[in-house]
């Protein structure tokens, strides 16, 4: 199958997982669209290291350069203080790869355990995934004070050892299966680097910054400047390859009617979707073109010759 190929099939999947996963609108805990859950930010490293995190994800991945030539040639600053973020690849390339995990809290076996397993959901179609170490983790997770938040993809390559990358606020083996799900598979897709959903354009252009404004300054706290870059910036077209926008993506915000023109909400998704699961597939492909030529050859049923079984006279 090649590139374009994958690419029709991808849009058949987002096409026929949308149709899945209709359901009403207002349909969740609080009977309005919106999510009981803490919000989940994206964290920005310094801006004094944003030209050095993108000369790191180049190296990481030499597909991200192209986006980081962008910003190297006399383009003029973004206006946002998230756009850079937004425009510059965070992707770890298509190696397999293994992210190691550690705990900055005292946090029982059990629990790393699921949390560590919660993570790998996105390694059932993928090249990457993680586990736990007994020393200083590639993803350093916290579960103190702050929300639930995340580095983007190999940020966490300059986030200092003794902080953590990831934030889970108050989880225990107490928290619903459902909510694991919820928020820990969408703080995995961060640090592989995928942005949030609900900043596709076409979602973006759904919300009335007024009322986005006051919402998230009553539920979450967030500054004006905040809601810009959390909810309000969208992503640049030009620098996204994936489905049409999917509000039932596990990377996309649960946003309700009341903040949108429309008086509809934004779904959000509660877990990694089939659209999720394919285009992680082929960012991080689960083997490499290689073995994947190789297994072609042995399931190739066009043998040669002199293998041919004689049948007997």
């Amino acid at each position: 199958m090649n590139e374009n190929q994958l690419k029709e099939a991808l849009l058949e999947i987002a096409r026929i997982a949308s149709v899945v996963a209709q359901k009403d609108d207002t349909s969740n805990s609080n009977g309005d669209g919106s999510s009981s859950g803490i919000g989940c930010s994206i964290k920005r490293l310094p801006d004094r290291l944003q030209k050095q995190a993108a000369s790191v994800s180049a190296q990481l991945n030499p597909a991200n350069a192209p986006l980081l030539e962008l910003l190297t040639v006399g383009t003029p600053p973004p206006d946002s203080p998230l756009a850079l973020t937004l425009t510059t690849a965070k992707y770890w390339g298509p190696a397999q790869r293994v992210l190691s995990v550690s705990f900055m809290d005292t946090t029982p076996a059990d629990l790393r355990a699921r949390i560590v397993d919660h993570l790998n959901a996105w390694a059932s179609t993928t090249s990457i995934s993680f586990a736990e170490t007994a020393g200083t983790g590639d993803v350093r997770i916290s579960r103190g004070r702050g929300g639930y938040w995340s580095y983007l993809g190999t940020d966490i390559k300059l986030v200092p050892q003794n902080r953590q990358t990831m934030n889970l606020e108050g989880f225990t083996m107490n928290v619903s299966e459902a909510e694991f799900r919820r928020v820990i598979r969408h703080e995995a897709g961060h640090t592989l680097g995928f942005p949030h959903e609900h900043m596709r354009r076409e979602l973006v252009a759904r919300i009335d910054p007024v009322k986005a404004y006051q919402y998230f300054l009553t539920t979450q706290g967030w500054s004006k400047e905040m809601v810009d870059q959390q909810v309000l910036t969208p992503l640049n077209d030009a620098s996204i390859f994936g489905t049409p926008a999917d509000q039932d993506s596990i990377m996309c915000y649960q946003l309700p009617g009341s903040i949108t023109h429309d008086g509809l909400s934004i779904r959000g998704g509660t877990d990694i979707n089939a659209t999720d699961f394919a285009f992680a597939g082929l960012v991080y492909p689960k083997w490499s073109h290689e073995q994947r030529a190789a297994a072609n050859s042995v399931a190739d049923d066009n043998w040669d010759p002199s293998e041919d079984v004689l049948a007997p006279v």
